[in-house]
């Protein structure tokens, strides 16, 4: 099946940590991200929120917009409510052509969280799940027929966490609920990527690879550390130079049909991993693996 190879911006600036890159402008972004090889990016923080402003930028590039990031209340909000408050993230995302949107749910605290310990983090009951997942299955439903599918993406810091409550999520939730599955934060989370992509594959819409370093992940879990202090320290870093068995994930998508978008996300600090240099590796990377697990890799 054939997929396309973006990027996250997050290579560049972290919009959670200004410091990691926030006087990197948006133009160096894409022009470094077209110079690695790259067919498109995800949003960021420094991209302009009108379509009709944010196309002619694209367009002079020569990217196109993947989807976008949105931090989600599903937990906390009725479906209807957030809905609206979504939106106008949607309509973006439908402006540029987007098919899915990259959607976590940070109910219940995220944010300051990610300086606190790994281990403090919200998490549902097992009576809460099942209301949850038609609370969920009901706005993805809604997302759908305004023509932008959600993609879940499981995060660390999120009530959707480990590989287990990934498998909680599909269990409690309906079609509608895709899921963009991301080896680091299964790896993060104490998780095992290639068992997770086996038993959800066919849920799958939309992929976030990111490698990882087994010392740091090591230290990290060991010492409770925070999220961000493991992404300073190095726990993520493209694929192909961490300890991830990609080949092998690769080729279960493959086995199973993937069509779409492999997005390189892998935050990191840029003072000590050069953004260009990366990235260029990630795209390298990925493709070769992708290409030898069978998959056909279009610009």
């Amino acid at each position: 099946m054939k997929v396309r190879i973006g990027i996250n911006p997050i290579t560049w600036t972290n919009d959670d940590v200004p410091e990691l890159g926030g006087d990197t402008p948006l133009e160096t972004c894409l022009a470094e991200t077209k110079q690695a090889g790259y067919a498109g990016t995800e949003l960021g923080g420094k991209f302009p929120r009108q379509s009709d402003t944010l196309k002619p930028i694209m367009a002079r590039f020569g990217l196109k917009v993947i989807s976008g990031w949105y931090d989600g209340r599903c937990d906390e909000k009725d479906v209807s409510a957030e809905m609206d408050a979504i939106g106008p993230h949607l309509q973006l995302l439908k402006d540029m052509g987007c098919s899915h949107v990259v959607y976590a749910d940070t109910s219940r605290g995220r944010h300051g969280a990610i300086w606190g310990p790994i281990s403090q983090r919200p998490a549902l009951s097992a009576d809460e799940w099942p209301v949850y997942g038609r609370k969920l299955t009901a706005l993805a439903e809604r997302m759908a027929d305004f023509g932008v599918r959600m993609a879940f993406h499981h995060h660390m810091g999120t009530i959707v966490e480990t590989d287990a409550e990934v498998g909680l999520l599909m269990k409690h939730t309906g079609e509608a609920v895709g899921l963009l599955y991301d080896t680091g934060h299964s790896i993060f989370s104490g998780g095992d990527p290639l068992a997770l992509i086996k038993a959800h594959v066919k849920r799958v819409v939309h992929v976030h690879c990111k490698d990882s370093r087994r010392p740091i992940l090591d230290k990290a879990r060991r010492e409770d550390m925070s999220f961000m202090d493991a992404v300073i320290e190095g726990i993520f870093t493209v694929p192909g130079d961490g300890f991830i068995d990609y080949l092998a994930i690769l080729r279960v998508l493959a086995e199973n049909n993937y069509s779409g978008w492999l997005v390189v996300e892998a935050e990191q600090d840029p003072k000590k991993a050069h953004p260009l240099t990366y990235a260029t590796m990630g795209f390298k990377n990925l493709s070769r693996m992708a290409q030898e697990a069978g998959l056909i890799v279009e610009n």
